[in-house]
């Protein structure tokens, strides 16, 4: 019988052992998460639902899959906070409802146009208020955790087999294809803070000091990228949100 890869390192038995050993990871999840939240999301609770979440991984992983304990951990920990945000409903219905309204207005006046929605003219199409209409888009930078969890947790779960097998495979690829092509078509300044805020992980502050702007407006390019996202990729940005 071959001997298990190294890299399977199986978590400690001991609660106590295994949450000294991963806290750092719990609390690097929790800050990062927090740094995309609003300043009332107080990260002390994500760290208690990660340490949750880093109980639950070490009861249930057994190496099986492929993965490292760190990296199953680290998809239980996420998820354990996801879910402690989704229970505090910090979003209304309301939020959710006038980002949907925003996403459909960009949609329409962008395939009337055949160009790039303009601010003025979605505040216009809605009826609201230029500044009404900026405090929307920073919402939707602050909804983004929830927005993009359904897609980001597709066959996350190491613990269940996969649903749908080749085809959900190919409707994951297709969805990454389609969102590839709709980043590369935003304006590029929107591009950009995607660019820092994802890849490169810089929270809106440092962002606004490279582009020279305000956190606020960052906040603002931020939120109105993540809507023209949506309405340009359709029923593939359907958050599940309640109506």
């Amino acid at each position: 019988m071959s001997a298990q890869p190294q890299f399977f390192s199986p978590p400690p038995q001991d609660d106590t052992a295994l949450v000294q050993r991963h806290a750092e990871l719990v609390r690097r999840i929790a800050h990062h998460m927090a740094a995309r939240l609003p300043a009332s999301v107080d990260v002390t609770d994500l760290i208690q639902a990660g340490l949750i979440g880093l109980l639950e991984a070490g009861r249930n992983y057994s190496g099986a899959h492929g993965a490292s304990f760190e990296t199953y951990a680290g998809i239980r920990i996420r998820g354990a906070m996801l879910d402690e945000l989704r229970r505090g409903d910090w979003a209304p219905r309301s939020v959710h409802r006038r980002l949907r309204e925003i996403s459909a207005a960009i949609r329409s006046i962008e395939q009337e146009e055949g160009r790039e929605a303009r601010d003025t003219e979605v505040a216009l199409r809605l009826g609201i208020t230029l500044d009404e209409y900026h405090n929307s888009v920073s919402d939707a930078s602050r909804c983004q955790v929830f927005s993009s969890s359904a897609h980001d947790d597709q066959g996350a779960d190491l613990d269940s087999p996969a649903e749908g097998g080749p085809q959900q495979d190919l409707e994951r690829s297709e969805f990454q294809r389609e969102m590839a092509a709709a980043i590369q078509s935003l304006p590029q300044r929107e591009k950009l803070v995607l660019s820092m805020y994802y890849d490169d992980e810089m929270n809106l502050r440092e962002i606004g000091a490279v582009l020279e702007v305000s956190e606020s407006r960052v906040c603002q390019i931020h939120g109105q990228a993540l809507l023209r996202l949506r309405a340009r990729l359709g029923e593939y940005a359907a958050d599940g949100g309640p109506a």
